[in-house]
């Protein structure tokens, strides 16, 4: 079926409802990806909320990794890459990365702070997380993804609340 616009009539004139709705998803839309990538450039773990084709992901990662990489420690960890702003932080063997639409008004400090949280959210889980326990755990890794981002958008950030829901799953499953 075809989607019908809604007009709606205000103070200020009349506006088309679905343009509106578009351009409230298009500001609600924050964060593009998040990838978690060890020292030797592996992806460990990858969560889109936008479509790409695996091609696409694929040469996308690579050249995102590349320059993470080659960074030296006292460079910012905030660039601009494909059309991406990406905001990456380095924990120990990992790096967190996280890409926003280049023309988007985030706050690159909130996405650092968003990427600690994560990195803190994991290390109570897994009581110092290391590589191994994303790897050898990626589902519950994903489950606290999910559990912090929704959409793009950050929907949690109390760490109690995030682990809530994995621990619960944890208890039913023994």
């Amino acid at each position: 079926g075809k989607l019908s616009t809604f007009r709606c009539s205000c103070s200020r004139g009349t506006f088309h409802f679905l343009s509106w709705a578009r351009k409230l998803h298009l500001a609600a839309t924050m964060i593009h990806f998040i990838l978690m990538v060890n020292k030797q450039g592996q992806t460990r773990l990858a969560t889109y909320f936008n479509f790409l084709t695996v091609e696409q992901r694929t040469a996308m990662e690579s050249e995102i990794i590349r320059k993470c990489l080659s960074r030296a420690s006292t460079q910012c960890s905030i660039m601009t890459v494909r059309g991406y702003k990406v905001v990456y932080r380095r924990y120990a063997s990992l790096y967190f990365i996280v890409g926003v639409g280049v023309d988007d008004d985030e706050n690159e400090l909130a996405l650092l702070e968003a990427i600690h949280c994560l990195v803190e959210t994991l290390d109570r889980y897994y009581e110092s997380v290391c590589e191994l326990d994303i790897m050898f755990n990626l589902e519950k890794a994903h489950f606290i993804v999910d559990e912090m981002f929704m959409n793009g958008c950050i929907v949690e950030t109390n760490k109690a609340n995030i682990l809530k829901p994995v621990v619960l799953l944890d208890k039913l499953s023994r």
